[in-house]
């Protein structure tokens, strides 16, 4: 873990090049730690890349974390679904240097009261089993496991995990 304080920490919005940035962290941790394939960062960088064209400030949150202008995590909140299904937290990623260092609280901290200040009723996030750090940190949040499905997916056989979070 990289040595800085908590204070440190600046919380900032989309920024030219973060599309790319955030993908790479994916798609690097993902297939060194889980051998996930070509599949898993290209589905990345579509998703979010329609997602933040399709961006409302009002339904949607999207943060970057920074530690001296480095990147240190992502987080976001894709509320176009949130009358029906919920909102959906997705990219939420802190790289392996900044791992126990409090990010991770304060970005799920920061979705989770934007949710509630813009009155959506339920949070959902799809994961799968193994990411225990992640997992540990959604339930001390309220998040409780609702479902799971064995796939094929990103050139794994994985189980997925549906998480929830009623507001």
């Amino acid at each position: 873990m990289t040595r800085f304080q908590l204070s440190e920490l600046k919380l900032t919005k989309y920024f030219p090049g973060i599309v790319g940035k955030i993908t790479e962290e994916h798609a690097i941790y993902y297939f060194k730690n889980w051998g996930l394939d070509i599949s898993f960062e290209t589905q990345v960088a579509q998703e979010l890349s329609d997602f933040l064209l399709k961006f409302q400030e009002d339904r949607d949150g999207f943060w970057i974390a920074t530690i001296a202008g480095a990147f240190a995590g992502s987080i976001t909140i894709d509320g176009r679904n949130h009358n029906k299904e919920g909102s959906r937290l997705r990219w939420f990623i802190v790289p392996p240097r900044f791992h126990r260092s409090g990010i991770g609280k304060t970005l799920l901290k920061k979705s989770i009261d934007f949710c509630k200040q813009a009155g959506h009723k339920r949070i959902y996030l799809w994961t799968f089993k193994g990411l225990e750090s992640a997992r540990y940190l959604y339930e001390k949040e309220g998040f409780r496991l609702c479902k799971t499905n064995e796939v094929r997916q990103w050139g794994q056989d994985i189980e997925e995990q549906m998480f929830e979070l009623n507001l």
